[in-house]
């Protein structure tokens, strides 16, 4: 039971780690078009869509390899401890 916790509350923890820097970068792009938009009083919400579109896209692009790496040492991790918590 415990070692079951342990995995959850890694797997939640690099869940959170993994998504982070997509997020974030969504919501900083978002806001700046948003204050582009205010400032030009252009009110199209499809104008938003492509630059955050890209953005997320150029930060997978460049995060994916380190992403893997991550979700690869926590499988690692559980296949490894998984016959100790058969037990």
């Amino acid at each position: 039971m415990d070692y079951m916790l342990h995995v959850l509350r890694e797997g939640l923890y690099l869940a959170l780690l993994v998504a982070l820097p997509v997020v974030a970068v969504a919501l900083v792009v978002g806001l700046m078009m948003g204050l582009l938009q205010a400032a030009t009083q252009i009110q199209e919400h499809t104008i938003v869509f492509v630059p955050k579109l890209v953005a997320v896209a150029v930060v997978l692009a460049a995060l994916g390899p380190w992403i893997g790496a991550q979700m690869m040492r926590f499988l690692q991790a559980v296949l490894l401890g998984f016959p100790q918590a058969v037990q």
